[in-house]
């Protein structure tokens, strides 16, 4: 058996590990379900502590191509459109913690990676392989596709999202729980933007039962819109359910105008009820771990899930560098990042309390509630333990 990690799922986070590996001279292949790799047409928010790691990786040109580097970011009041700093970035991302806060389109980051590994292994990449099952046997692992073909590998990385069959197999199924939110996503082309958003920043507006993130992406060429409203009649887990933009824009009844026009100058919105899921105890067993979404998905509230998954790929390609293409690895792989990724579960879920508060009903009590909540002191002890980690450096 070829002494090579099998990765399954070719998302941002399989694609990162996949290349870290790579970058760290170990041989890998990647099974994805897709005929075609593709990302979807979202945003994604990458901090410090992730660009940190796509430079690492070699990818410094081309991020800095398509991705944006935003001055800051803002909250504002959903029915006024108050505003209040919530932290600088641009320069002084740079300056505090070392590299850029930087907004993508999913797809830009998604190739940029693909890219990569292509010009360095052009075979590693297997399509059409939707895997139902793994199982260890011996000194390997065995993982089923449709269709009965199967393949082996030492060990087998599950970097298969949310709804992960290299989790099910391995350690059983989930439990996961409606959070009473559902979210919403939408692209607006840069020229149809109303003039009341401001582009070079990422804007947060809070209010009483949901809240609404936007911020530049593909090179500046769109608007990402999301919003987050908590209803429960809509309770499908996945990012490709198309809505309406009369049914988006009804979820933001009495909302600020500048969040309606968009939501109507966007293309076609789509969809998905958030679910949380508890920490894992554990997400390595032998042969096979898991990274990213896969052991530790989040909510959306601290935009950091691909962030976790980036820093996930690094520290595993280190491991599996030291140990060998061993368990071992694997275990250690596990041991540095599950209390880190835990801990951000738990922030991400503290911060929907925070972006929905019914205090944000009415402006004057808004007032009071983000000048308590958003004090400096606070916003960087919510962010700094973050921002400033290295997953490139951090003892294995």
């Amino acid at each position: 058996m070829a002494d090579k990690v099998a990765i399954v799922g070719g998302g941002i986070g399989g694609l990162c590990a996949a290349l870290a590996l790579i970058r760290h001279g170990v041989d890998v292949e990647v099974f994805e379900q897709a005929p075609e790799l593709k990302e979807l047409g979202a945003g994604v928010q990458i901090s410090s502590n992730g660009t940190r790691v796509l430079y690492a990786l070699g990818l410094g040109a081309e991020i800095e191509r398509v991705g944006v580097v935003v001055a800051g970011k803002e909250i504002r009041l959903w029915s006024t459109g108050q505003t209040w700093k919530l932290f600088d970035l641009g320069a002084v991302s740079v300056e505090r913690y070392g590299f850029p806060y930087m907004m993508f389109h999913r797809g830009d980051l998604h190739g940029a990676l693909l890219a990569a590994i292509r010009k360095q292994r052009p075979d590693a990449i297997k399509l059409n392989r939707k895997c139902v099952g793994v199982r260890e046997d011996g000194d390997g692992v065995e993982m089923q596709f449709e269709a009965g073909a199967t393949a082996q590998a030492p060990v087998v990385v599950g970097a298969d999202g949310v709804q992960s069959r290299v989790r099910l197999s391995v350690f059983g199924a989930d439990k996961p729980e409606f959070t009473g939110i559902v979210c919403w996503r939408v692209l607006v082309p840069r020229e149809r933007v109303p003039k009341g958003i401001r582009m070079q920043v990422g804007t947060n507006w809070v209010g009483p039962g949901g809240h609404v993130v936007h911020y530049p992406v593909h090179a500046g060429e769109y608007l990402n819109l999301v919003g987050l409203m908590e209803r429960d009649d809509w309770r499908v887990e996945s990012w490709t359910v198309q809505g309406s933009k009369d049914e988006f824009a009804g979820d933001f009844k009495g909302w600020h105008s500048d969040i309606h026009e968009t939501i109507h100058a966007g293309d076609t919105p789509y969809k998905w009820a958030l679910f949380a899921r508890p920490p894992m105890p554990a997400w390595t067993r032998g042969r096979v771990t898991l990274l990213g979404d896969a052991c530790h998905s989040m909510l959306p509230m601290m935009a950091q899930g691909a962030v976790m998954a980036l820093e996930d790929g690094y520290v595993l390609a280190r491991c599996v560098k030291k140990y060998g293409v061993t368990p071992e690895a694997l275990a250690r792989y596990e041991a540095v990042r599950r209390e880190r990724a835990n801990r951000c579960v738990a922030a991400s879920l503290d911060n929907a309390r925070r972006f929905h508060n019914p205090e944000l009903a009415n402006a004057e009590g808004a007032e009071a509630y983000v000048t308590r909540e958003w004090q400096e002191d606070k916003v960087k002890a919510r962010y700094d333990w973050l921002f400033t980690h290295d997953a490139t450096g951090v003892e294995v």
